[in-house]
């Protein structure tokens, strides 16, 4: 019944956007910090962005910080991360996930189970 899903992906031209959507259902994402996460093939799974549940507070990767936005629409249930001037070595599938507090090294409830990002000319 607790879902999380991820959307918006796809293959993009270095330099170009895309939108992911992660909509929630089952619960309600107001009282959740949402975490974006990323993994490549053959590395780790690296946190990307984050969003508070309390005051919107937002956090970013130093590899994306000033390309990526993450954004919340509580009423319609959904964060978003607008990505903007993609590099190839944002290839990756990405993922969002749910938790009370952000950080990279607290766990996380709730996973998607990923959308596919390709930036490649």
């Amino acid at each position: 019944q607790v879902q999380l899903v991820e959307s918006g992906g796809g293959l993009v031209q270095p330099g170009g956007s895309l939108r992911l959507s992660c909509a929630a259902s089952g619960f309600t994402l107001d009282y959740y910090a949402i975490g974006w996460f990323r993994q490549a093939p053959g590395k780790e799974r690296e946190g990307v962005s984050c969003i508070s549940s309390s005051d919107g507070s937002t956090y970013y990767a130093d590899s994306v910080k000033g390309r990526f936005i993450i954004s919340r629409n509580n009423p319609k249930n959904t964060v978003y991360l607008h990505m903007n001037s993609l590099k190839p070595e944002d290839t990756a599938v990405y993922y969002c996930a749910a938790t009370s507090i952000c950080g990279w090294a607290n766990p996380y409830d709730y996973w998607g189970r990923g959308t596919q990002v390709t930036v490649s000319s």
